[in-house]
């Protein structure tokens, strides 16, 4: 499993870790089962904490993704359609949150980040 972490992005690692392994469940590319690298060989691969590994494969494990069986290791979690189109959608609010507060940021009104909104919508069909 190839993921790129950048330390000088903004994004901590352990949320660049964890996106980039749901991004992986969500493709296929890591299926239900499969298992995840250990904590500890994951850690010494990509030089990172294993404390930062840890807190992904936990923040996966608390969304559904991965489920750990203890002494065994960390493994792809069977996932339901729903389950997927739920993380996208909530991928989806947060970035348009991001572009709300920057739409606030630079002063716009309601009606000029609808229109906006609009607009976009139309070039997109």
């Amino acid at each position: 499993m190839e993921i790129q972490i950048s330390h000088s992005s903004m994004e901590p690692i352990y949320e660049q870790i964890a996106s980039q392994i749901r991004l992986r469940i969500r493709e296929g590319s890591l299926k239900s089962g499969n298992p995840l690298p250990s904590v500890r060989g994951f850690a010494r691969d990509y030089r990172v904490s294993a404390l930062t590994v840890k807190k992904a494969y936990d923040l996966l494990e608390e969304e559904g993704f991965v489920h750990t069986v203890h002494g065994k290791g960390t493994y792809v979690a069977e996932i339901s359609a729903n389950t997927v189109q739920e993380e996208l959608q909530k991928q989806l609010e947060t970035q348009f949150l991001q572009a709300l507060e920057k739409a606030r940021r630079m002063k716009m009104t309601d009606e000029e980040i609808l229109e906006l909104v609009r607009m976009l919508m139309e070039e997109y069909r």
